[in-house]
């Protein structure tokens, strides 16, 4: 897997069209996307349970505090060089990471032979994908008025049907729902699913915002962006000592300082400075430290050492999807609101408006010739794409609002499973 992601980063900077851009994409995600949830298995199978939460503490920086850094460094590199030194930078590092494990990795013994489950494994991903689509062209095609939108759907519901009812019927399910009967990991994958939802979110919002209304610069978004990191390293030192006392506790003021976070940004406007965005920033990473060690300790407190791959594989796919499902919502939301936004504003903004005659209304803005209406125009679309923005953010701060109640739910402290 690291050394697929490694070529395929290779040839996204390579890349010479959109297409061929997207394809290595694809295949990136590919073979990234079972690093994670492998390399906290060997973690967790290594590691006697009195250590799992010093031992997700610094597995923790490189999964969190990685996606942060990154656009940072990217940022820059974007700004002075080109977008293409965002991937060459990182395959230094993978063809490292590919000699390492190589050599120190030691091989699997004693394990039994599994056979995968192709049909549970193609019917969830035909949902997925399916879903996916109906998330991120639903808004630009008018949803249900399109044939292509309907159809996705209608694929989607019926994968997922077809999913469920295998997984209930045969013997050797892709996902086994007898998992979902342990406590602490139902709520943990509840949990992971919101905490993917939070995570990348406003890193992905916040920079086409600065960028364009906001007129930042490439690097001093990038800044901004990396506040998240410093929070976070602060995150993940406190957690450890948290966790100790009740991993609850840490969660609560984890979410919690999400959702002073997010009811920040909707307080934003356009004037915004960046050390305040950077502050913010600093405290989502801050938040996201408190929130990972404990939940993923609590999560797999009670799953039984066997279990643990196919646990862990749930657990990040949830993490995964609920990141980009809320961001394919954020953005049809922030599209559709955009539009909306500037309709209703810009129907009090004619030259027959008598208000807009007033000196003191207008200031240096010129309501009475083509070019002022026109700068005007510029202005509203301006606002109004904040607006949109800041509904957006409202939806993080509800989704952070959510996950509050469901800590209570969960056992601090359970009887180990062997």
């Amino acid at each position: 897997c690291v050394a697929g992601f490694t070529l395929s980063t290779l040839m996204c900077g390579l890349a010479d069209s959109l297409e061929a851009l997207i394809f290595w994409r694809i295949l990136q995600g590919g073979f990234g996307a079972p690093t994670t949830p492998l390399g906290q298995s060997i973690l967790m199978e290594s590691f006697p349970r009195t250590q799992h939460t010093r031992v997700m503490g610094l597995f923790g920086v490189g999964v969190v505090i990685g996606p942060v850094l990154g656009p940072w460094l990217g940022s820059l590199m974007a700004e002075h060089y080109t977008w293409r030194w965002a991937f060459y930078a990182i395959v230094p590092l993978g063809v490292l990471a590919t000699v390492v494990l190589r050599f120190v990795l030691p091989a699997d013994s004693g394990r039994p032979r599994t056979q995968l489950d192709w049909i549970g494994f193609l019917a969830l991903s035909i949902s997925l994908g399916a879903m996916q689509l109906v998330l991120a062209r639903g808004q630009r095609l008018d949803w249900y008025q399109s044939p292509e939108i309907i159809a996705e759907t209608v694929v989607a519901v019926l994968a997922f049907w077809i999913f469920a009812v295998h997984c209930l019927t045969t013997c050797r399910p892709f996902l086994d729902p007898r998992q979902l009967a342990n406590r602490n990991y139902s709520i943990g994958l509840l949990l992971v699913t919101i905490f993917g939802m939070l995570n990348l979110t406003p890193m992905v919002l916040l920079p086409p915002l600065l960028t364009g209304p906001a007129g930042f610069s490439d690097s001093l978004v990038g800044t901004v962006v990396a506040g998240r990191g410093v929070g976070g390293c602060l995150g993940f030192l406190i957690a450890g000592f948290t966790g100790r006392v009740d991993a609850r506790l840490s969660m609560m003021i984890g979410f919690g300082s999400l959702l002073m976070a997010g009811i920040w940004l909707t307080h934003i406007d356009l004037n915004v400075g960046y050390l305040t965005l950077a502050l913010n920033a600093g405290l989502q990473g801050l938040a996201i430290g408190l929130i990972w060690v404990p939940l993923t300790t609590v999560a797999f407190s009670t799953v039984k050492r066997e279990a643990m791959a196919e646990a862990n594989a749930i657990y990040h796919l949830l993490r995964n999807l609920g990141s980009s499902f809320f961001i394919s919502i954020s953005v049809a939301e922030i599209v559709r609101s955009t539009s909306a936004n500037y309709s209703r504003l810009i129907e009090n903004l004619s030259q027959y408006n008598k208000v807009l005659g007033i000196p003191s209304v207008l200031g240096s803005w010129n309501a009475e010739t083509g070019p002022g209406l026109a700068g005007l125009s510029r202005e509203v679309a301006r606002q109004a794409t904040l607006i949109a923005y800041l509904n957006a953010f409202g939806m993080f701060t509800v989704a952070c609002a959510i996950a509050i109640p469901l800590i209570l739910l969960v056992r601090s402290r359970s009887a180990p499973s062997t």
